[in-house]
């Protein structure tokens, strides 16, 4: 697995866990594109923003060998951020006036 592979995973889980939750939540589902695209940004956010604390793509792969538990925090970071960003963004579209 190469560094850019697991970004292009989180990425996947991120939208993933935003369209999952609009899917078992419809009060907060924005349509599949929107939840897709909102998906995208909040798990790369996250994982940009708080990746220096040891689960950024670089630290998972090392020369010999693959971290299987930062794998699956970062994956798992990128789902929960997927779904927190969608229940973020609808609360902020909620209290715009129409």
């Amino acid at each position: 697995m190469t560094e850019t592979l697991i970004s292009l995973l989180s990425i996947l889980f991120g939208i993933l866990g935003a369209v999952v939750f609009g899917k078992l939540k419809p009060k907060y589902s924005l349509g599949f594109t929107a939840n897709s695209i909102i998906g995208v940004f909040v798990s790369i956010f996250i994982l940009k923003s708080f990746g220096r604390l040891g689960f950024a793509p670089n630290n998972i792969v090392s020369l010999t060998k693959i971290h299987y538990l930062l794998l699956m925090l970062n994956l798992s970071v990128s789902c929960i951020s997927g779904m927190l960003g969608l229940w973020i963004v609808f609360n902020i579209q909620k209290k715009i006036p129409r």
